[in-house]
């Protein structure tokens, strides 16, 4: 997909979408960590200390452990945990671990869903906060004109990003250029800045006050968030391009802003209030809270499109209900609108703005489920390091285990801050994970009572006698699994005592890749007595569209015409039990998940003047 565009433009669309997040953490990463909830002091041996510790984060956790060892993971192309997760699930040969791997990627993307509510919440809400410094009068416009610029935001999804997607890139090439410029004016100020760049800065302020600088880890992470999205961008963009920008152009703009900030702190502490902010002149105050809310924006937008995606492959992999997709662009596969996601989305971080009504309050409850997800991926990079990789154990040990010890010090850092508002990633991410788990599970449970009261499909092809009336055209009939006859087709027969002349039953099935080759998509196979089995392989980041299949079916000798076709589609009703594997309130969400599923006729393309609903009932 990106093959075919030259390297300069994939750069310059990588600036755009994938830095959003980590490129507006300047806003109020030192703020928070010298003026929080945990404030540190600000003394000049603090500021040293504490720009070490970012600028070694920022080299430990992005550029080492995601740009340099987790984007190697590719799953052809693709990334992200449920990428990652498909890929180790594939080769996992033992079922405990196949099912630890499973449980894991399925609450990093719980996760994710926790992250993408506060992100946009944190950003727009920090960068319109700069209305306050042009003057005290305009304090209380800032919750209203940031509620104005996110219900715009989430108001235009439906018209897809492609129209504005190309400012994205110019847009934020002149935010990280205005960051790099505003740092190298202050660090020529106080050059003596710089010497945080040594470790030893960060391993000073660790020994001499331990308790501060674990404090501190809990607001140095805001500096990193969105380092994970490096990877999961990467199949929109591709390593290489992802890999330039990050340190030939992003990476650069960031230290110089981040030390900037501290050159200032160092010549005038009070303006602690918004380090960033102040690194500008007062003429460029206003058009630097404009561009600030742009760039905030664009980062929630990649919030977004990132939550639409994983939404998409959580369909496909049978983690959630069917749902409504749109595509939003003919050229452009990838863009896509999910409408009950993105309201879902809007309505929480609503909730976040009017309920915490700062910046500095978002920021307690932001990094939670950044660093839980960081640490899933350090366990899943850990089994692909060696179910793929095939490197030794204690080279696993060493690299992934010094990883995680990273890590676990971050989430732990951020773990004093759940009663101040880390509660709710982890709250929104257990929900979504038992959303996931709920509809995994009760998937499960309905393929294994559909199996029992289906008949062999051998059995039932001899039972056909010419008692059984045949009618012209043909009958294809939706089933989820390859084995046995679909209720559908046994309720058809019963009510209606008729076959077509030609049945064809077809079963989807979602691969452990993002796409599938189109040679490799389709297996029919005669049965005799007119009956075909089709098997329509699709990979989790594709849509499935049934007539397009049918159609490729000319390969094998068999032609389509819609208009001789009739679809039958069974419309399961689930009566929820608490005696069939799930415990009741679980069966409820699902009968109400299920229930509210997007129709197959819908989620297959089929065309509706030609689909037969059959119901089914059954208990779960």
């Amino acid at each position: 997909m990106h093959a075919r565009q030259a390297l300069p433009a994939l750069v310059v669309s990588a600036i755009g979408v994938v830095f959003g997040d980590i490129g507006t953490s300047p806003l109020y990463a030192l703020k928070e960590i010298f003026s929080g909830h945990h404030p540190i002091p600000v003394t000049p041996e603090n500021i040293l200390g504490v720009l070490s510790l970012v600028f070694w984060s920022i080299m430990m956790l992005v550029s080492i452990k995601y740009v340099a060892v987790i984007m190697r993971a590719d799953n052809r192309g693709e990334g992200g945990s449920l990428a990652l997760l498909a890929l180790i699930t594939e080769r996992a040969k033992n079922a405990g671990m196949a099912r630890v791997v499973t449980l894991l990627g399925i609450f990093a993307a719980a996760l994710f869903y926790g992250d993408s509510m506060i992100t946009p919440a944190i950003s727009v809400l920090s960068a319109v906060e700069g209305l306050e410094l042009i003057t005290p009068a305009l304090e209380s416009y800032v919750l209203p004109l940031t509620g104005v610029v996110l219900t715009a935001l989430f108001f235009v999804q439906k018209r897809g990003t492609g129209a504005v997607g190309m400012y994205f890139g110019p847009i934020m090439i002149v935010w990280f250029a205005v960051l790099g410029t505003f740092g190298i004016l202050e660090i020529a100020e106080n050059p003596g800045v710089l010497l945080a760049i040594n470790p030893l800065y960060a391993v000073h302020f660790v020994a001499t006050h331990p308790w501060l600088a674990f404090l501190a880890l809990g607001s140095v992470v805001l500096a990193v968030t969105g380092g994970e999205a490096l990877y999961t961008d990467m199949g929109h963009f591709g390593r290489r391009p992802i890999r330039y920008a990050w340190f030939g152009f992003v990476l650069p703009a960031l230290v110089l802003n981040y030390f900037g900030q501290g050159a200032l702190l160092l010549n005038d502490p009070e303006a602690i209030q918004s380090p960033f902010y102040h690194l500008a002149p007062d003429w460029a105050l206003v058009p630097l809270v404009v561009l600030a809310t742009l760039a905030t924006v664009i980062a929630s937008q990649a919030v977004i499109s990132g939550a639409f995606s994983v939404a998409r492959q959580a369909i496909q992999m049978g983690l959630l209900p069917r749902m409504l997709i749109v595509h939003t662009s003919g050229a452009s596969e990838g863009q896509i609108y999910v409408p009950f996601t993105n309201w879902t989305l809007y309505f929480a971080v609503m909730a976040l703005v009017l309920g915490f009504k700062n910046s500095s309050n978002l920021a307690a409850a932001y990094g939670i489920a950044v660093t839980g997800t960081m640490m899933i991926d350090t366990v899943l990079i850990a089994f692909v390091m060696r179910l793929l990789w095939r490197w030794n154990v204690l080279l696993v040990a060493l690299v992934a285990g010094g990883m995680f010890v990273i890590d676990l010090a971050f989430f732990s850092a951020n773990a004093i801050k759940i009663p101040e508002g880390g509660w709710f990633p982890i709250a929104a991410g257990l929900v979504s994970f038992t959303v996931l788990t709920t509809w995994r599970q009760g998937r499960r449970l309905l393929s294994e009572a559909i199996s029992k009261l289906s008949i062999p499909m051998d059995a039932f092809l001899e039972s056909i006698g010419k008692d059984v009336q045949r009618v012209s055209g043909t009958a294809v009939f939706m089933t989820s699994t390859k084995e046995g006859v679909p209720s559908a087709l046994l309720h058809n027969l019963k009510h209606n005592q008729i076959l077509h002349e030609r049945v064809v039953l077809v079963t989807v099935q979602t691969t452990d890749s993002p796409t599938v080759n189109d040679m490799d998509r389709l297996y029919l196979h005669p049965m005799g007595k007119g009956f075909f089995r089709l098997v329509v392989r699709y990979g989790f980041m594709e849509d499935p569209d049934i007539p397009n299949a049918l159609a490729q079916c000319k390969r094998f000798g068999e032609s389509f015409d819609m208009m001789e076709t009739s679809f039958y589609v069974s419309r399961e009703t689930i009566v929820p039990t608490s005696s069939h594997g799930m415990v009741g309130w679980r069966s409820r969400l699902f009968a109400t998940m299920s229930k509210n599923a997007t129709s197959a006729t819908d989620f297959f393309k089929i065309p509706s003047n030609r689909v037969v609903e059959l119901g089914t009932q059954l208990v779960i």
